[in-house]
C-alpha cells in the first residue's frame, strides 16, 4: 500500500490538481490510499469539530476526484496550527508521500510558496510534492527528471523515491541530469556525466530497479537548465533533493531548488 497525504486549503483548483496528481499515481498496478486533510484555520473555528468535511468544497472535490479514479480515500479534519497539524498527520498515517498545492500567484504573476508549504517542506523527511495551480499529466509511461548535485546521499534519496513509486518500475522513464555550473562558454571543459559520482550512483540504482534511464550532463545556469530539460522532455514530475542542513542542524532550501519550485509548470517533488 502506497500511502499519500493530501492536505488541501480552501482553493478548489489547487485541490483538484493535487487529486489529479495522486490519481495518476494510482494508474499503476499497486494500490494507492489517500488521506485528504483539511485543517480548520486557527481563529476561524474554536475546534475542528465545528467543521464538516463535506462542507469544504476543496476537500470534498479532491476526495470525489480520487474516489472516481479508484483511489481509497480517508476524509480527515484537524485543527490547530496548519503546518503542525499536517506534520503530525504525516506521522499518523505513515505517509509515503505528501502532495501539496502551494504555489500561489501574487501581483503581476509573481509566484510565491505559501508559508505552510515551506514549513512542511522543512519539517518532514518524507517526500513532498508541490503541484501548484496548473498541472498537465500525460497518459502512458511516467516520465521523471532527476536533477542531481554532487551530494551522493541526496542523489540516492532521489533515486530511491523513484524506485518506490507504485507500479512497475519498467513503466518509468527517468532522466538523471547533472549541470556543470556556468560551463556553457566557448572552450569550456567537456561535460561528462560519468565524471560525476552522484549522478552515476543515482542512474545505477534506478537501472538496477528496472527503470529506463537517460544520462545527461550539460553546462550552464543550473535552475534554467533543469527547467528547460523538463519542458523539452515533457516530464510528469521533477524530483529534486534540495533540503540542506546548516549550523545547528537548521534545515534550508537551496536556491536552485527554490527557483525550480517557483518556476516549474509541473509537479516538483522534494525528497531530501
Amino acid at each position: 500500500m502506497y500511502r499519500v497525504l493530501v492536505p488541501v486549503d480552501s482553493n478548489t483548483n489547487r485541490a483538484r490538481h493535487q487529486a489529479q496528481y495522486v490519481a495518476r499515481l494510482s494508474e499503476a498496478d499497486s494500490t494507492v490510499a489517500a488521506t485528504v486533510l483539511y485543517v480548520a484555520p486557527p481563529g476561524r473555528f474554536e475546534s475542528a469539530d465545528e467543521v464538516s468535511f463535506s462542507a469544504v468544497d476543496s476537500a470534498a472535490t479532491a476526495a470525489e476526484e480520487l474516489e472516481h479514479a479508484g483511489v481509497e480515500v480517508t476524509r480527515r479534519v484537524d485543527g490547530g496550527s496548519v503546518s503542525r497539524a499536517i506534520v503530525d498527520a504525516i506521522a499518523d498515517v505513515d505517509a509515503d508521500e505528501v502532495v501539496m498545492g502551494g504555489r500561489k500567484r501574487s501581483g503581476v504573476a509573481t509566484v510565491l510558496l505559501g508559508s505552510t508549504v515551506q514549513d512542511v517542506l522543512l519539517s518532514t523527511e518524507r517526500p513532498v510534492t508541490v503541484t501548484g495551480e496548473r498541472v498537465s499529466l500525460d497518459e502512458g509511461s511516467r516520465k521523471v527528471l532527476v536533477p542531481v548535485d554532487s551530494n551522493g546521499e541526496r542523489a540516492r534519496r532521489q533515486a530511491r523515491y523513484v524506485t518506490k513509486l507504485p507500479g512497475d518500475p519498467s513503466a518509468i522513464e527517468a532522466t538523471v541530469f547533472y549541470v556543470f555550473r556556468h560551463q556553457d562558454y566557448a572552450g569550456a571543459p567537456p561535460n561528462e556525466f560519468e565524471d560525476v559520482d552522484s549522478a552515476v550512483a543515482a542512474a545505477e540504482m534506478l537501472e538496477d530497479a528496472g527503470v529506463t534511464v537517460e544520462r545527461v550532463a550539460e553546462g550552464g545556469e543550473v535552475a534554467r537548465r533543469i527547467l528547460r530539460a523538463a519542458e523539452d522532455r515533457n516530464v510528469d514530475d521533477i524530483v529534486v533533493g534540495g533540503r540542506k542542513r546548516s549550523g545547528v542542524q537548521k534545515v534550508l532550501l537551496g536556491s536552485t531548488v527554490r527557483d525550480v519550485l517557483l518556476s516549474a509548470e509541473r509537479p516538483v517533488t522534494l525528497t531530501g
